[in-house]
């Protein structure tokens, strides 16, 4: 990248929590970002509130057909892409027997084929462009058991092994790929969530030595950060971003 050029990223489920914290720090960074989801009317009230810098694109990712053109469209209306961060994601909390093939399906397509999928176009772009930094978001499920989450668990287990496997691919061409392991945050999703199952928070508090939940900002330092130059001879790594959760006893 030229000194001194905006740089243009994209960002997808930008409009809300982890993806709207990450989001942010790009912006506040001086760095352009397209936020994908499939709400419109999220991603613009996010475009209000964050100003021009985000530019609020619909899109279903798991629409894969769509993909190619989805990403030619960004690029012709707005440059090329420095930097992907695949944060969109779905997850269902049912036990192992009930999980059916259609839930197990659904869930992998979100969250990994679809990642795949976006990953390998705007990549194609970065190749023509010098290269690029594509940051995955996986989750203390791939670093350890969580029942009731099998899908969940088996999607961002193989998200962790993609991460590896592009950055070895990717590297010599410039192409860094990083993975942040985000532990318990406090998102409104996830805050309902754990407020609604005290066991379950009371055991991800005890097990996290720091002693709290962390905030969708501290993703979001990770991602800039792994965006950056700061970051330029890191690459196949998978940060976690938990406060010891991952760690802890």
């Amino acid at each position: 990248m030229e000194q001194g050029k905006i740089k243009l990223a994209i960002v997808t489920g930008g409009g809300s929590g982890i993806g709207l914290a990450i989001t942010e720090k790009f912006v506040q960074a001086g760095i352009r970002t397209v936020i994908i989801g499939r709400d419109i009317q999220k991603l613009n009230n996010t475009s209000e509130k964050l100003g021009d810098l985000c530019i609020p694109v619909q899109g279903d990712l798991s629409d894969l057909n769509a993909i190619p053109a989805l990403v030619s469209n960004i690029i012709s209306q707005h440059g090329p892409v420095s930097i992907l961060v695949n944060n969109a994601g779905i997850n269902q909390k049912k036990i192992f027997t009930e999980v059916t093939d259609e839930d197990f399906q659904r869930i992998l397509l979100t969250n990994l084929t679809a990642v795949f999928s976006l990953s390998r176009e705007v990549v194609k772009h970065m190749l023509e462009h010098g290269g690029g930094s594509v940051i995955n978001i996986s989750s203390m499920a791939a670093q350890y058991g969580i029942p009731k989450v099998i899908a969940y668990t088996a999607s961002k287990s193989a998200i962790e092994g993609m991460t590896k496997a592009m950055a070895v691919e990717l590297s010599p061409q410039g192409i860094r790929v990083n993975c942040i392991a985000p532990g318990f945050i406090a998102t409104d999703m996830s805050s309902k969530a754990l407020d609604n199952d005290p066991e379950r928070k009371h055991k991800a508090l005890d097990r996290t030595p720091m002693g709290v939940l962390g905030l969708p900002a501290d993703i979001g330092d990770a991602a800039l950060f792994l965006a950056g130059d700061g970051a330029r001879y890191i690459t196949g790594v998978v940060l976690p971003v938990d406060g010891g959760n991952s760690i802890g006893f």
